[in-house]
């Protein structure tokens, strides 16, 4: 389908929408053509989630002002259920998907097909084999959501929205948790629906995919559309998105620093664990490796390599069975058995998943900044209310948190704003060993740069940092040193300057050969 000359399918004009204290969108203007794949792009913040809350009705008519305007007629949603019978429906980047019901009955939950009260499980396998087909999913209907991987999972929640005859697709961050080949599966899926005549709306921070796909690219600032690009009629590169979402010139990605790297602080040999459940199934393979005082140390791999298994594993033993192997710090033997000795011992661990073993997110800042070491803003076992006030406002400060306070809720703030919270918690516990799991996930450039800034302040003030990226690029630029990791073994390590993506790849192709 020529989608320059396509019709809107969808105008939204003039939304503005206010949270007591913020103005979340301001007079926003959006115009998506029938059968185009149109980004939405800007930083944390920026008004994106919030702009797709209004138009699938979660912000109902009557809440927000402005005009939705749907196949040429002006919509008013009082609920999602409203706009998913028009064939708007949302993909959100935390998936509705109940766990431990089958790929069938997730796709037809509440949309069973029944007569008489009495489900019909043939139809109900049936029309999802085809729906299946459709997204190249060859999993069974009987399958359990629980038992597959998370971009199978992503195309299970496409197949749901096709089950409601999808006309208009808003997918909200979709290749966040996935590895590179899920991700251009997925994407070559939103092009294939392209030719089908199904518009989509993709929200993402991957700038490199949108190019890829995107018919048009709206950019969002501060609650307000500051450009809308035609990437048919223009050049779109990543530098003009960049320079509109945060408002300047972001001409170098990565904050320079000079290196100066001390002795050995930390070190791990003969690291062996075995899967939580699968007693007989070894995670990570003798695993040796060590990090240098005011170093950063990435580790690259694959989705699945073990990065995660293994940095859990040495916190507190947080994941695995019969783990073996030595921890050393200043070269003496630590035990990490139980997570409090591991933080005993100087070191601390971001999780991957700030929402949900991150953070407390229906708490404040100030109680999420102290949680990890409560002892430092107690006397006699009780919490002193104006030391933990001035450490969670230092914190606020140091690592310029965004907030209306540091009483504002956490499920309130951005999610590069909740990243700088997480990162308090455990700089509060003054680490001299601190693993980063994915530390720039789901945030935009801005916020990213922020992170790496904290990140080289760390190691200039002497800390070692360990930093596991999906992102080469990421990795690249803000390591000293590089690990390689595949199938639960360090399969080759490298000099930051020295490595490039071609060689990570070909270190991890090699060691599938070997």
């Amino acid at each position: 389908m020529d989608t320059i000359l396509a019709m809107p399918i969808l105008e939204m004009r003039g939304i503005t929408k206010t949270f007591p204290g913020v103005n979340a969108l301001d007079n926003v203007n959006l115009t998506v053509r029938e059968g185009e794949i149109h980004a939405v792009v800007g930083e944390n913040g920026a008004g994106k989630s919030t702009l797709m809350k209004v138009l699938s009705g979660v912000y109902p008519h009557g809440s927000y002002s402005g005009e939705i305007h749907y196949k040429g007629e002006e919509r008013r949603f009082r609920d999602i259920s409203d706009s998913e019978k028009l064939g708007i429906i949302i993909i959100h980047q935390e998936l509705a998907l109940v766990p431990l019901l089958s790929i069938a009955e997730n796709i037809f939950l509440g949309n069973e097909p029944a007569r008489n009260g009495v489900i019909n499980w043939a139809e109900s396998f049936a029309r999802t084999k085809a729906l299946l087909q459709k997204v190249g999913l060859k999993e069974s209907p009987s399958a359990l959501i629980t038992n597959l991987g998370v971009g199978k999972q992503q195309l299970v929640e496409i197949a749901k929205a096709l089950s409601k005859e999808v006309k208009l697709l808003i997918l909200d961050e979709p290749t966040a948790s996935l590895n590179e080949s899920d991700s251009d599966a997925l994407l070559n899926l939103l092009m294939e629906f392209r030719r089908q005549g199904i518009s989509s709306i993709l929200i993402s921070h991957k700038l490199n995919e949108i190019l890829k796909v995107a018919d048009s690219v709206t950019i969002l600032r501060d609650g307000a559309t500051v450009d809308t690009l035609d990437c048919h009629k223009e050049e779109v590169n990543e530098d003009r998105i960049i320079r509109n979402m945060v408002g300047r010139e972001l001409t170098d990605r990565y904050p320079k620093r000079d290196p100066k790297i001390g002795d050995p602080i930390f070190e791990v040999k003969n690291w062996h664990v075995f899967d939580a459940i699968h007693a007989d199934k070894e995670k990570i393979k003798g695993v040796d490796f060590h990090v240098r005082k005011g170093e950063v140390v990435g580790i690259a791999g694959l989705m699945g390599a073990g990065r995660t298994e293994l940095a859990m594993s040495i916190f507190g033993r947080a994941y695995g069975q019969n783990i073996s192997g030595e921890v050393r710090m200043h070269g003496k033997p630590v035990d990490v058995s139980t997570i409090q000795k591991a933080m005993h011992n100087g070191i601390a661990y971001v999780t991957e998943d700030r929402k949900n073993y991150g953070l407390v997110l229906i708490d404040d800042i100030k109680h999420n900044v102290t949680l990890a070491n409560l002892k430092g803003v107690s006397s006699n076992a009780v919490i002193d209310d104006g030391r933990e006030l001035a450490v969670a406002s230092k914190y606020r400060k140091d690592l310029n948190i965004r907030c209306s306070s540091v009483f504002q809720q956490t499920v309130n703030l951005s999610g590069g704003n909740q990243q700088k919270v997480v990162l308090s918690k455990w700089l509060f516990t003054e680490p001299e060993i601190l693993i980063l799991d994915e530390p720039t996930r789901g945030i935009d450039v801005g916020a990213k740069y922020e992170i790496y800034t904290i990140i080289n302040a760390l190691a200039d003030s002497g800390k070692g940092v360990i930093v596991i990226s999906s992102e080469m690029p990421e990795l690249l630029g803000i390591s000293d040193r590089i690990y390689v990791m595949n199938e639960g073994r360090f399969v080759a390590e490298m000099p930051a300057k020295e490595a490039s993506q071609e060689k990570i790849m070909r270190a991890i192709m090699k060691s599938w050969e070997d």
